[in-house]
């Protein structure tokens, strides 16, 4: 068998196929992937992917591409890296991660960057493929290899990648170059990238569309030139388009014709009165109108003219096509002025040549120099394009360049009738002829754009003797042919007539050259016209010639050619780098032929124009020298000072390109090899004068060119020592040495600021540097060393920080650092001392500091460790004098800099940032070149400990600095590596000295205390969090740096470890830091640190015998860490962990448990755990985009743990806040009412003041809890939860009240009004609720495995419900039964989700119970505050009978209870308990009975008040019920439960069967009376349904069994009121006994008058039409006078509350109540304050009308007890009943016992639950008397006006009291009947409202549901504590389940309410209680 053989070459490969890995031990390969080999054999690889080197296996050889490679670390864990261009690599692995993230865009919908960066990389790809081929030329090379960078640096910037440092296109390694050249390279790529240098020069594109609209029907010309405004004269020379007769280009296929770029425009010339100005001339007959067969001949004449600025084009898009609109003149002969009148607006002189005439142009600017616009253009100079030149040379003049334009501009003619009526029409001919007069071919152009031609015509202006063209010619003629060449311009005169002649008249001409070789000198010139014949031949120009051409040049005597008056005008511009128009140029260059001329010439020179020299620059320079050498002592200081004009000139920016010329003529043509002694004698001269010379401007000239003199000294000596053998040696050095001398000594004059001679010396500084390389080239590097620090050290040491001087030796110091004679070791050790000596001085004056930098920068970047890491014995000494000198200095410059408050200005805070990023890599640079050896001497260095002291709390805030995340810009990561790699090192080092000198009894806390600071930072940085980055990234920086958060966290415990006592310094203070560093995701760090806890909790419990100190820090930092993103699971499980960590050091848990507080160390671990699933958890939740139950759920988990675990009370209220914002962002505003209430509930109406929390300011405790109650009250409006909003209305009026704070009382009054407004007129939608379970290991912790109620949103049903909880939760799997799961769904690694609906069970049965209220209050009822809820499963137990499957229909009904009501500070609680029960199939018939009973009911109900539009809805539930019936529906349940088997099976279901009859007997008549309502309603088209429904009645009643309905039944009560009946879902209390009938206050239902049963009596449809038919005009039912006639309450009921509560008032029997009368009920629930005033009572009645007093019922006595007899439980009070108080519902004492006025009385929400209706029904129930006439229950019809009709006599069944839902019932009760008290009959209240009285409170019902204490707290618990300042009654409805009190009656306005009820009933309201004193009150 083979063995596995080590590779040696075959080491990287690239896959070629992919592999699936199917084999054993293979590993998967996709196409591309790049593999590392480790082993061969026969034919197969074992390696690893690079990107997943822990995955190694084996793999065919053939599916690899192998690639060379080069192996680093070879062995174990070597690295390869591929051969190939760096370029090359950096794209493939920026590929690899951009193709990741480019994914990841896709899936984030960024479309837009998805596709370009798709580009991109197919771009790159593409530029790849051209590099590895390698075909490329080295100059397209580069030019790919840029494109390359540009593209990978936009697409890294673009991702938010990192910047790459690089270096010539290849990426730099930050270990083989110093820190401050990365810095530099880093700094220069982020400035490329940030700010492009704005380019000097500009070109403009045109491209020549067409003239629109022209026509004109000739052929045109069309001229552009740049025309300045200011100057009014042309830039530039003429581009030139040919248009055919449509206005379109002549030559469409050669675009150079329609295309131009106007060159080298400067800065200065794209202002706004710079134009384009565009000419148009036609071609063809004199008249634009003329007829075609005139003449054949053709003329250019003047068309148009269109300017537009050039500012315009800054402003518009580029690409924009413009059209320009064409002007003509008005008078032709102002056409030489038509672009300027355009331009001054002047419009009289012009107007639109056509309406629509448009020139349609392409105008664009372009910026950067010609040979960048070819690279980026190249499309348009590929194509085409000419080039228009400007007048005169670009602003840069470049050496090399050619130019020879002569540019002639026809300017205007002054000519004679010549014997004519008319002016003439003259034409000129320009001609170019050659010095043998022949013309030259091609040289006349016209402008670019077109070729030059043979002869020019210009313009013909029509009958003008005076025209004026300015038409301007270019003439290009070639240097050679300029001698002897002349211009001929010939002037014709053209005929209009039939042959349209042009007959010479005359003729010009122009010399171009002089005899002495001057050319034409520029500027206007005025040509004399030679008159000749028509057809005289000018072809002999030598005839000609000898004429005179100017009339400038005329000699004095010949007057009769000045006399002439006909001449023409040119104007001459040359454009030559070769000719000259000047005498004294070309007077020195010939200065051989006249010798006596040289001084003047030689003075001259200074005057000439500088392009005039620096044409000529070598033939000067040899002039100049070749004079020298010929007569020195004559000429030497003038020869010297016009070299030194022609050196200076050089400096100027117009010619600094020059410069490169004078070094190759230096080099290459310079001869003079005796000069240089003249040279230096002369400077020697200047150089000894200084001090004494008055002015020294001259001699600063001198000084300024002192590098050029020297390059020309040295190269003159070295010529003369090549001819002579190096003679004179000695000689020139001791020359040298003198001047050299000479400079020392006038450098070294100390001047007081701006002297003259200070000026002087600074300018030889500035050029002294440039002077070293050239004496380098004679002495050697330390000769010219030792002359620059002696020259430098010669400088007076001036103290004067404003010296000028002193910057300007920096400047040089600067320059010197960058030089040759620097980078020599061998000098650098001479200059070093000097450099430093003045940085230190500038650094610690804090000078000049970006200077420093400059030159610290520069100094350090020459510094280099070598490859294997030393350091050369030179370079240690230099670090080693840096570091003695600058260190100190510049950790002191950092931080000041740093600290320095940030300047406005924007240019200096950038320069500041600038600054600090410099000095910090110079630092850097510094350190990472200090050895062991220098921190020893460092460290050696300090005298004392207090300066080692502050020198280590000066580095380490400086390294905290370096750390910030603000040094450097975020995609610097390279750098920000570097430095924490240099930080760590020196850390290391320091941490020694540390331990050596502040330990023990030498300790220093601060010393300390930074140092942990530091290292808890350093761990912190995002840029070492390794885990956030791609996987090649993460590598690369293991690979080069390793993870240096382990490195230091190892360093902090062995530091930490050396502490021992003085640990307790750092308890509790590093905690918080040391828990941040744990909760870093890096397991070997967090095993290191864990353990410092363990040491923490044992100090502090040695120290105070606990750790409570370590424990709320912990839990205090836990929190706010973790919502910023730290910490995760593993974390929770490696602090809880019980398995031994990794490494030497057991977990914590087990650390703690062998301690002898292991208890209290073992429950805070726990505590901590728990509170960290719970953080975790709310994290998660919150990362999510919307607010779902998901966030809100987590909030509340963690906000109860703090409460009641961890009792943090700011944690806590910080935690409702959160969850309120969450609520509001949900638009859960009752929850978020809810959640605000408990921090309301913290808070007590007391004046301490509170500081500054969260958003709220600093106030009263008073205010702020003030500011809460109102914004809870607005949110509960806004939830529609308006009777929660009353009761704070009340407590915050009471306040106001309290202290007499009325205005804010009234707004306060009208809000609680407003409330009950929205309580009665607006619509409140029903939430559904469902039931959630989570079950499985997935969901977080605060929902796994349990089992919430969830209220629903608005019109949500289940299928919405279970949607949105999918969404919610996605991976979720929905369970579609609904029993409980067994435990492998609790354990599964998944999760389930089970919901369905349940019905709410509501806890305050009395106001449902309740008849006459409305459905809008008791919707609130039924839907708020409920505990429980119910879930009903119907199933067959035992076999089931098809005939009838209501025998076996059991019903298995689940309880559901919270632990909290809803709503509350959630949309969903918890279930804390589950009750399962079985409802037999008898109690489930009853229930279904009663259901459709009560449905019934309502529906008659809302139809008798006409609350329904339209009568379908009864119909069809009357149908439902009839149809069933008489279908088998109730028969049914006959044959279910009547049986003879049934009875005899179940004996103790008797009573049970007994309610069923009973029930169906109920419904019977129900139908009866809803058929009765419905008949009155039935509309014409349904009477025939109704009939049938009446038929299908009878049979059903028959079917039953009913003839006649028994007396019980009759006198059962079917009573309907205006509100909804109430639910009788909870309780099933029989309502017929075996013994009898009796009524049961659960219901009450008015008698029924006896009728037949056969068929519905004629009474009752009568009563039927008096409810429903009666007058609307309800106002006179309650006006209606008392009546006579009484009636004994004979009912034991009478005046029992409990009773009155739940019957009917005759006014809520009233179908339609009268608007001003419907608020009454409303009223029931107001405060006494809301109470109408006395003033609205009326008057005491006379004494016949008092009552005597009785009392009414002795409420005293417990109500539960059934075996009670009626007597002991209430005494029957006579009492006689006007109508009036009938209506009113409040039972009163007989009209002639007179009454007691009494305050009004309104039962309060939450004081009502004494006469709840349900206690009755389950509690007590009473017998009645046997006369079903006497009993409780009203008639049937409970109209006041049916009353009065029937004459009702003392048998007529009583109407019983209620509470009234007005407020005149009230105001004629003598009793209330809530009241307990009896007032004697004399006992008068002398005052209209005697005080109240206190109820004892009523036994509470055993089967009322009792809050447990257990349960979290509801959020009024508030209103339960006792509050000294102003106690507030218990709300029922929103704190505990309610009671059976009686209503108490509430103190007059002016009394404080007593704050709980007395049950002993011993306190006297009468006693006024003491007010509290007032005190200023916040406004609203």
């Amino acid at each position: 068998m083979n063995m596995w053989i080590p590779t040696e070459h075959e080491k990287y490969g690239v896959v070629l196929a992919s592999f699936r890995g199917t084999v054993q031990h293979g590993l998967p390969l996709e196409i591309g992937d790049t593999v590392q080999i480790l082993e061969k054999c026969e034919g197969w690889y074992r390696g690893f992917i690079l990107k997943n080197p822990n995955a190694k296996g084996i793999f065919p050889s053939s599916y690899i591409h192998l690639k060379n490679a080069h192996i680093k670390n070879k062995g174990q864990f070597e690295t390869v890296i591929p051969v190939e261009d760096s370029v090359i690599t950096e794209m493939t692995s920026t590929l690899r991660d951009w193709g990741a993230m480019w994914k990841q865009l896709y899936v984030k919908n960024e479309g837009d960057l998805f596709h370009r960066l798709w580009h991109v990389m197919n771009e790159i790809l593409d530029l790849r493929r051209q590099v590895l081929v390698g075909h490329l030329t080295h100059d397209r090379m580069r030019d790919v290899k840029q494109h390359i960078t540009a593209r990978l640096d936009w697409g890294n910037e673009q991702l938010g990648l990192d910047l790459v440092p690089r270096r010539e296109f290849s990426m730099v390694d930050p270990d083989e170059i110093s820190v401050t050249e990365l810095y530099r390279l880093m700094e220069h790529r982020h400035r490329k990238k940030e700010t492009p240098a704005p380019a000097s020069t500009h070109h403009l594109f045109v491209h020549v569309k067409s003239l629109m609209n022209a026509n004109v029907g000739e052929e045109l010309e069309v001229f552009f030139h740049i025309y300045d405004g200011r100057e009014n004269r042309p830039l530039s020379e003429r581009f030139f388009v040919r248009l055919n007769k449509s206005g379109l280009p002549k030559s469409p296929e050669k675009t150079e014709r329609q295309c131009t770029l106007f060159v080298d425009l400067g800065s200065s010339d794209l202002r706004k009165d710079v134009y384009i100005v565009v000419h148009i001339v036609r071609i063809g007959r004199m008249g634009a109108g003329e007829k075609k067969n005139l003449c054949s001949v053709q003329y250019r004449r003047p068309f148009g003219c269109a300017v537009v600025s050039i500012a315009d084009l800054l402003t518009a898009d580029s690409k924009d096509d413009h059209l320009l609109k064409v002007y003509a003149c008005n008078t032709e002969s102002e056409w030489n002025l038509i672009h300027e009148n355009i331009i001054k607006k002047a419009n009289s002189r012009y107007n639109l040549s056509g309406s629509n005439t448009g020139l349609a142009v392409a105008l664009q600017l372009l910026h950067g120099d010609i040979d960048q616009l070819r690279r980026e253009y190249m499309v348009l100079f590929t194509r085409g394009v000419s080039i228009t030149r400007k007048l005169g040379f670009s602003d840069v003049i470049m050496p090399g360049e050619m130019r020879n334009d002569l540019y002639v501009t026809l300017e205007k003619g002054e000519f004679e009738k010549g014997g004519k009526s008319v002016a003439r029409n003259v034409e000129v001919t320009v001609y170019v002829l050659d010095i043998d007069g022949q013309i030259l071919k091609s040289y006349v152009a016209a402008g670019s754009g077109e070729p030059g031609g043979d002869e020019y015509h210009s313009l013909v202006l029509y009958h003008n003797n005076s025209p004026r063209w300015a038409e301007q010619l270019k003439l290009p003629i070639p240097v050679d042919m300029f001698r002897g060449s002349h211009v001929r311009f010939e002037f014709r005169h053209c005929s209009t007539k039939d042959k349209g002649e042009k007959k010479l008249f005359g003729y010009s001409f122009v010399p171009l050259m002089q005899e002495d070789g001057r050319t034409l000198p520029d500027g206007t010139h005025e040509l004399i016209i030679h008159k000749c014949e028509e057809n005289t031949s000018l072809a002999d120009s030598s005839r000609y010639l000898k004429l005179p051409f100017s009339k400038a040049n005329l000699p004095s005597n010949n007057q009769t050619l000045k006399g002439i008056k006909e001449s023409f005008w040119i104007t001459s511009f040359l454009c030559s780098t070769k000719l000259t128009q000047n005498g004294d140029m070309l007077d020195l260059l010939k200065w051989r032929a006249h010798p006596e001329r040289i001084n003047d010439s030689l003075s001259k020179l200074k005057e000439i124009d500088g392009s005039e020299i620096v044409k000529f620059l070598q033939d000067t320079l040899d002039t100049l020298f070749g004079i020298l050498d010929e007569s020195s002592q004559r000429y030497g200081l003038k020869v010297f000072d016009s070299l030194v004009h022609i050196i200076n000139l050089l400096q100027d920016s117009k010619f600094q390109h020059f410069k490169p010329v004078m070094d190759t003529y230096i080099e290459s043509h310079f001869a003079g090899a005796l000069s240089y002694r003249d040279l230096i004698k002369v400077l020697k001269w200047y150089v000894d004068r200084i001090v004494d010379a008055e002015h020294q401007d001259h001699i600063q000239q001198v000084l300024k060119a002192s590098e050029y003199i020297f390059k020309y000294i040295i190269q003159s000596r070295r010529l003369f020592s090549l001819a002579t053998g190096g003679q004179n040696e000695e000689e020139f050095r001791v020359c040298i040495h003198e001047l050299f001398m000479s400079i020392r000594f006038f450098l070294s004059q100390e001047n007081k600021g701006t002297t003259p001679v200070a000026q002087t010396q600074a300018v030889f500084l500035r050029t002294f540097p440039a002077v070293y390389g050239e004496l380098l080239k004679i002495f050697t590097v330390r000769e010219v060393a030792g002359f620059v620090r002696e020259t430098l050290g010669s400088l007076p040491t001036t103290v004067n920080a404003e010296c000028p001087l002193e910057a300007v030796k920096l400047q040089c110091i600067g320059k010197t650092v960058e030089s040759q004679l620097y980078i020599n070791p061998d000098s650098r050790c001479i200059l070093l001392p000097v450099v430093l000596r003045v940085l230190q001085a500038h650094m610690q004056e804090q000078r000049d500091l970006v200077m420093c930098a400059s030159i610290l920068t520069s100094m350090l970047s020459l510094i280099k460790k070598e490859e294997n890491g030393t350091v050369e014995p030179v370079v240690s000494e230099e670090v080693e004098l840096i570091v003695e000198s600058l260190l100190g200095v510049l950790l002191r410059t950092i931080l000041e800099i740093s600290n320095r408050p940030q300047s406005t200005g924007s240019a200096m805070r950038l320069q500041f940032q600038d600054v600090t990023g410099e000095f910090v890599a110079c630092l850097l640079a510094l350190l990472r070149q200090m050895t062991d050896k220098h921190y020893q001497k460092l460290l050696q260095a300090f005298s004392s400990k207090d300066d080692l002291r502050d020198f280590l709390l000066q580095i380490f805030t400086v390294f905290r600095i370096l750390i910030r995340p603000e040094m450097f810009p975020k995609d610097w990561t390279v750098m920000r590596l570097v430095t924490n790699n240099v930080i760590i090192t020196t850390v290391l080092y320091l941490s020694d000295a540390l331990r050596k000198n502040f330990l023990n009894d030498k300790f220093d806390y601060k010393v300390w205390d930074s140092y942990f600071y530091l290292s808890v930072i350093f761990i912190n940085q995002p840029c070492l969090q390794l885990e956030s980055f791609s996987p090649s990234k993460r590598k690369k920086i293991l690979e080069k740096y390793g993870d240096m958060r382990v490195m230091m966290g190892c360093e902090i415990f062995s530091m930490w470890q050396n502490l021992g006592e003085h640990k307790l310094n750092f308890i509790p203070a590093m905690i918080g830091p040391f828990l941040e560093v744990t909760l870093v995701p890096q397991p070997d760090l967090r095993n290191v640190m864990i353990p410092i806890f363990h040491d923490m909790m044992d100090w502090e419990q040695r120290r105070s015998g606990n750790f409570k100190q370590v424990e709320a820090r912990l839990i205090d930092k836990l929190d706010s860490l973790m919502s910023e993103g730290k910490g995760d699971e593993t974390y929770r499980e490696l602090f809880n962990s019980i398995i031994p960590l990794f490494g030497p050091y057991p977990s914590l848990l087990k650390k703690i448990e062998r301690e002898t507080w292991r208890e209290s160390g073992i429950s805070l671990i726990a505590t901590v755990t728990r509170l960290m699933e719970r953080l975790l958890d709310y994290r998660d939740c919150m990362k999510l985009g919307e607010v779902d139950g998901k966030k809100i759920g987590c909030t509340v988990s963690l906000l109860n743990f703090y409460k009641t675990e961890l009792n943090k009370e700011e944690m806590y209220i910080r935690y409702i806040h959160k969850l309120y914002d969450l609520h509001l962002k949900a638009q859960n505003y009752t929850e978020a009412s809810y959640t605000l209430l408990l921090y309301d509930e913290l808070l007590e109406w007391s004046d301490r003041p509170l500081r500054e929390f969260l958003n709220y300011p600093m106030q009263s405790e008073w205010q702020r809890k003030e500011y809460l109650h109102l914004t809870i009250v607005q949110n509960f409006d806004r939830g529609k939860c308006w009777e929660n909003g009353i009761i704070l209305c009340r407590e915050l009026a009471d306040q106001y009240e309290s202290y007499y704070d009325y205005r804010n009382l009234s707004k306060m009054r009208m809000m609680e009004a407003s409330l009950y407004d929205k309580i009665m007129d607006q619509q409140r939608l029903e939430p559904e609720f469902f039931r959630v379970g989570f079950y499985g290991k997935k969901f977080p912790f605060f929902l796994r495995n349990k089992e919430f109620v969830c209220r629903g949103h608005d019109y949500e049903r289940l299928e919405a419900f279970q949607q949105r909880m999918l969404n919610e939760f996605p991976h979720a799997i929905a369970m579609q039964h609904v029993n409980q799961p067994d435990q492998t769904i609790y354990q599964a690694d998944a999760q389930y989700l089970q919901i369905y609906a349940v019905t709410p069970i509501p806890e305050n049965q009395d106001v449902l119970q309740r008849d006459g209220v409305p459905d809008n209050i008791k919707s609130f009822y039924k839907f708020n505050h409920i505990w429980r809820f119910r879930y009903d499963r119907p199933f067959h137990k035992g076999t089931k009978d098809k005939e009838n499957e209501f025998k076996s229909l059991w019903v298995e009904r689940t309880t559901l209870t919270l632990v909290q009501s809803l709503p509350g500070i959630s949309r969903w609680f918890e279930v804390e308990k589950r009750e399962l029960v079985e409802v037999s199939p008898l109690e489930n018939a009853i229930e279904v009975i009663e259901n459709k009973n009560l449905q019934l009911r309502t529906l008659i109900t809302q139809c008798q008040s006409r609350q329904m539009q339209n009568i379908n809805p009864l119909t069809m539930c009357l149908n439902g019920v009839i149809d069933a019936a008489v279908n088998g529906g109730l028969a049914r349940y006959q044959e279910a439960f009547f049986v003879k088997d049934y009875i005899m099976n179940h004996p103790e279901d008797g009573e049970k069967i007994g309610r069923l009859r009973e029930l169906m007997f109920e419904q019977a008549h129900i139908l009866e009376y809803g058929l009765a309502v419905h008949e009155k309603f039935v509309p014409q088209d349904m009477r025939p349904l109704h009939k049938k429904l009446v038929d299908q009645f009878h049979l059903m009643k028959s079917s039953l069994g009913i003839q006649e309905f028994p007396a019980y039944v009759r006198a059962s009560p079917v009573h309907f009121t205006n509100g909804s009946p109430r639910p009788c879902r909870n309780s099933v209390p029989s309502i017929i006994s075996p013994e009898g009938g009796r009524t049961v206050a659960r219901r009450s239902y008015p008698a029924v008058n006896r009728y037949s049963s056969s068929s519905l009596s004629s009474q009752a449809s009568n009563e039927v039409s008096n409810i429903t038919g009666q007058s609307e005009s309800s106002d006179e039912v309650f006006n209606m006078q008392p009546s006579p006639s009484t009636s004994s309450l004979s009912s034991n009921h009478s005046a029992s509350p409990n009773v009155t509560s739940s019957a009917p008032s005759s006014a809520r029997g009233s179908p339609q109540m009268a608007e001003k009368h419907k608020h009454s009920r409303e009223n029931a629930c107001l405060s006494p304050r809301e109470r109408p005033v006395s003033a609205i009572f009326p008057n005491p009645l006379d004494p016949a009308q008092r009552a005597p007093p009785h009392q009414i019922g002795d409420t005293t006595l417990p109500r539960s007890d059934p075996n009670l007899s009626a007597p002991d439980k209430v005494r029957p009070t006579p009492s006689s009943w006007s109508l009036d108080s009938a209506k009113e519902g409040a039972p009163s004492f007989s009209d002639s016992a007179g009454k007691l006025l009494c305050p009004p009385v309104p039962p309060r929400p939450h004081y009502s639950a004494g006469s709840s209706a349900k206690s009755m029904g389950s509690q007590s129930p009473v017998p009645t008397s046997r006369s079903p006439q006497k009993t409780i229950v009203p008639p049937f019809t409970p109209s006041p006006t049916e009353c009065q009709s029937t004459s009702l006599v003392s048998n007529s069944p009583v109407l019983s009291g209620s509470y009234s839902s007005g407020i005149s019932s009230l105001s004629r009760c003598s009793v209330s009947e809530a009241s307990g008290t009896e007032l004697p009959a004399g006992d008068h209240a002398p005052h209209p409202l005697p005080p109240p009285a206190t109820l004892p409170t009523s036994v509470s019902s055993s089967e009322e549901p009792i809050r447990r204490e257990n349960k979290t707290p509801p959020p009024y618990s508030v209103y339960e504590r006792n509050n000294p300042r102003r106690p507030v009654p218990l709300p029922h409805s929103l704190s505990i389940p309610p009671q059976t009190d009686a209503p108490a009656l509430p103190p007059k306005p002016h009394q404080l309410r007593t704050g709980s009820m007395k049950l002993d009933g011993t306190s006297d309201p009468r006693v006024p209680r003491p007010r509290p004193l007032p005190r200023k009150v916040s406004q609203l």
